[in-house]
């Protein structure tokens, strides 16, 4: 593949969790969490994007989010549990993406607020259509997730250079 062909990325907030008595990196996924991760799965299923590559957080929740809305997709792509990934910064998630192999097309990655939604915010230089209005609007609820594109190389990912081109959140 060319680096110069488009690069995908999601960035999936994992779903709502519960609150037992254990530690956060251990919380598991509340009931409705269950179910808007599967609803979730199907619609990254009806976007039609193949993804090559998972980079999921260590945590429980995290955990049972991707294997409920991997449940529901057509292809199941190679997953790597990062621990990196659980209470990073835009930042540190970009370090991570930096390290994806340049003959992977697109990414999922399943992670933690503020550093999805900031990442998804800090990537975006440019959006299509409303997806950036209503990001805006509705935060990056639990189960929520922004799709966005760039050129180029992995290594080359950095603030401003990709597009958001498209947001999806359980209530929508």
């Amino acid at each position: 593949m060319s680096v110069a062909e488009p690069r995908r990325i999601v960035l999936f907030r994992h779903a709502k969790a519960d609150w037992p008595q254990v530690t956060d990196h251990e919380r598991p996924l509340a009931e409705r969490g269950r179910k808007d991760a599967a609803v979730a799965g199907r619609k990254l299923a009806d976007a039609g994007v193949a993804f090559d590559l998972a980079l999921c957080s260590t945590t429980t929740r995290t955990r049972e989010t991707w294997k409920l809305a991997v449940h529901e997709l057509p292809h199941r792509p190679k997953t790597v549990y990062e621990e990196r990934v659980y209470d990073a910064s835009p930042g540190e998630l970009i370090t991570v993406l930096n390290e994806t192999p340049d003959d992977v097309r697109s990414v999922i990655l399943i992670g933690h607020n503020p550093g999805i939604q900031g990442l998804a915010e800090v990537l975006s230089g440019s959006a299509e259509g409303d997806a950036r209005e209503r990001m805006s609007r509705r935060g990056f609820p639990a189960a929520a997730f922004a799709v966005v594109s760039f050129d180029g190389s992995w290594k080359a990912l950095e603030p401003g250079v990709a597009t958001l081109l498209d947001y999806w959140a359980p209530s929508e």
